[in-house]
């Protein structure tokens, strides 16, 4: 009689407490659960007492708090649902566990559901600001959007996909429109890094005295006028993700030895600031610049152009893969149809002559903006010659009076161009670098030559 007075006084108590207690066994069988956690639960005593503590409670730990012996104290965990707060505590008799209890923190049985709304509320809001910064700051092509099947740019893709297995620092090179930006978003979308940040930068369309607050962020009073609260960076925010330096050779020296140092140390200071922040993310740069020769003239740091020439990429113009204009203008017309709402139109035989013959030198953007226009002109589903502007439409005749000598003087042209290789190979010993500086080419340009001509294996 003593024993049961003692029990039902101890459980009278438990069940005033404002607290929820279940209380478990060294094998995670429930043994008491109060009335609190009970009307929180929605059950009755015997619809828990007696049965695993993990039948009753889904994702509860108390089972591996009796094995480690080891407290777990403010602690959120979901139950049917719902976000709860709770501790859980090991019970020790003799030093040895015989059990733990979980206990839900609040005040009064309605404050948890208050608190429960409110905590769920702001996971709701967590979880949508993720999902549009996801969107903001993800890569938005692939290997898909990179249109053509020429030996030229299927190499190209080849040599990228290879870069997209690894982290290596890549540097793409090539003119202006050729689609160093949507090699480098290809490049992130196949890598290990996909579902974390794309964070572009252009060093060119940055003002130099704001570049350095914009790559790294600056502290609440920085400098004059700094935000409250201050500002990450492209470099923080592009953490555990990738970062696209685009026109990288327009960076002045200051910002050059700025950007080494990060690229170096993998850490970065904000503007201000005096808190290392450590860095890891994989660095792609493009140019249409010949570093090579702006380091030579000191207008770009040797060191850094060694730590971004790690894996270079050349993006061949688009006057060296002619073959690949029909698929490109195709794929090109429907995405410039669906997005002015326009009917699909297609490409007359002599407009396709035109953009056969036409040089490109705006390369791939400008085939779409010629493109543009013709869609915009263009009365019916057919786009003709006649829609294209002078200067394009010129190329044609300029083509046809040439064409008697064109495949003589193309001949000739390979034929010398061979030769020169040739000499210069043999005057460098071989060496494919010092033969590619002589001939005032890149080396990755060289390699191309060479097996072009077929010269692998010549000495």
């Amino acid at each position: 009689m003593q024993l049961k007075e003692r029990v039902d006084f101890l459980t009278a108590v438990l069940d005033s407490l404002n607290e929820g207690i279940v209380v478990v066994d060294s094998q995670g069988i429930v043994t008491f659960i109060n009335k609190v956690y009970r009307d929180f639960l929605k059950g009755d005593l015997e619809d828990f007492v007696g049965k695993p503590v993990t039948e009753v409670l889904e994702n509860t730990r108390l089972p591996i708090v009796c094995q480690t012996g080891e407290p777990e104290l403010s602690v959120v965990q979901k139950v049917r649902g719902r976000n709860i707060l709770g501790h859980r505590l090991p019970i020790r008799k003799n030093g040895k566990v015989i059990g733990a209890v979980g206990e839900l923190v609040f005040q009064r049985s309605e404050e948890i559901k208050a608190l429960v709304n409110q905590v769920n509320a702001l996971e709701g809001r967590v979880h949508y600001y993720e999902r549009q910064l996801h969107d903001v700051f993800r890569s938005r092509f692939t290997f898909a959007d990179i249109y053509g099947h020429s030996d030229a740019i299927t190499q190209v893709k080849r040599l990228a996909l290879k870069a997209a297995r690894g982290d290596s620092t890549v540097l793409i090179m090539g003119e202006s429109g050729v689609g160093k930006e949507v090699f480098a978003h290809a490049i992130h979308s196949m890598s290990p890094r996909a579902g974390k940040p794309f964070i572009k930068v252009n060093c060119a369309a940055i003002p130099e005295q704001l570049l350095e607050s914009e790559m790294f962020g600056y502290e609440e009073g920085g400098f004059t006028g700094a935000k409250k609260g201050g500002k990450p960076g492209k470099f923080e925010l592009a953490n555990h993700g990738t970062i696209f330096l685009d026109e990288i050779g327009d960076m002045s020296l200051g910002m050059q030895a700025k950007l080494l140092r990060v690229l170096q140390e993998r850490e970065m200071e904000r503007v201000g600031g005096v808190k290392p922040i450590q860095l890891d993310i994989r660095v792609i740069a493009a140019t249409n610049k010949d570093l090579e020769s702006m380091v030579k003239a000191k207008l770009f740091r040797q060191d850094l152009w060694y730590r971004l020439n790690v894996f270079p990429i050349v993006i061949p113009p688009l006057r060296d893969r002619r073959e690949d204009i029909p698929e490109i203008a195709e794929s090109l017309l429907k995405e410039l149809c669906d997005e002015l709402r326009l009917p699909l139109c297609s490409l007359s035989k002599g407009a396709l002559d035109v953009l056969m013959s036409y040089s490109w030198p705006g390369n791939i953007r400008e085939l779409r903006n010629a493109l543009e226009r013709a869609v915009n002109i263009c009365e019916g589903k057919e786009i003709r010659a006649e829609h294209f502007t002078t200067a394009i439409r010129n190329s044609v005749k300029v083509a046809a009076q040439d064409s008697c000598q064109f495949h003589t003087l193309k001949k000739s042209i390979g034929e010398t161009e061979a030769e020169l290789i040739k000499t210069a190979l043999e005057a460098s010993g071989y060496n494919k670098t010092k033969a590619a500086k002589a001939l005032g080419i890149h080396r990755c340009t060289l390699y191309a030559k060479i097996k072009k001509y077929s010269l692998e294996n010549y000495k």
